[in-house]
C-alpha cells in the first residue's frame, strides 16, 4: 500500500507544504511598466492552486509579510501550457528529479494512482500576503498539507532548485 503524501487540516494556520486552492495572483503582462510612474496602472488578477514553500517556522513566528507559494498543478493542466509533456516518458524523467525546477506530489485521493499526481513549478514564485492566505485557508475548509516525510522531501527539491550553480569550466573527464 502506497502511504498517503497528505493530512486533512481545517483553520487558518498556515505551514509549508499547505495546498491552497484557487488563490488570486497578479498577472503581469510583458508591456507591464510602459506606462511610466504616476500612470496609475492595474494589474490583472487570476487563479492559481499553490503550495507554500516559506519555511513554517517563520509562519508560526510571524517573522514574514509575504508567503513565498509556487504553483501546483494536475498532469493534464500542465501538460495543456506545456505539450512536450505529453510525450511517453517525460512524466518518468520528472518523476526521478531529472527535470529542473519541477516536482511531482502523489495525488491528494489516491497515491498510488501516478495520473492523480501534482507537478509543482518551481521556476514560478508568488509572494501573497499571510492575512491574505490564513483567510483563504480558514474559509477553504477542508485542506491538504504535505506529511512527513513528504514534506521534507518537498522542502529539499525547493533548495536544490535554489542552491544550483553553474560553473564557468570543469575537470576535464576522466578516460
Amino acid at each position: 500500500m502506497t502511504k498517503p503524501f497528505w493530512i486533512e487540516i481545517k483553520g487558518p494556520t498556515l505551514a509549508q507544504g499547505d495546498l491552497l486552492e484557487k488563490c488570486l495572483v497578479p498577472q503581469f503582462g510583458d508591456d507591464f511598466g510602459s506606462g511610466g510612474e504616476g500612470s496609475g496602472e492595474t494589474v490583472p488578477v487570476g487563479e492559481a492552486n499553490l503550495i507554500i514553500v516559506t519555511q513554517s517556522c517563520d509562519l508560526e513566528n510571524g517573522k514574514v509579510e509575504l508567503v513565498a507559494m509556487c504553483p501546483a498543478y494536475t498532469l493534464a493542466e500542465f501538460e495543456e501550457q506545456n505539450p512536450a509533456f505529453k510525450n511517453k516518458g517525460r512524466w518518468e524523467e520528472v518523476r526521478k528529479g531529472r527535470i529542473e525546477g519541477l516536482h511531482l506530489l502523489g495525488s491528494p485521493a489516491d497515491p498510488s494512482e501516478n495520473q492523480g499526481a501534482l507537478v509543482v513549478d518551481f521556476g514560478q514564485i508568488f509572494s501573497l500576503p499571510t492575512g491574505y492566505l490564513a483567510k483563504r485557508a480558514d474559509s477553504a475548509g477542508t485542506r491538504w498539507r504535505l506529511d512527513s516525510p513528504f514534506l521534507e522531501h518537498f522542502s529539499q527539491a525547493f533548495a536544490r532548485y535554489f542552491m544550483r550553480v553553474g560553473l564557468p569550466s570543469q575537470i576535464p573527464q576522466f578516460k
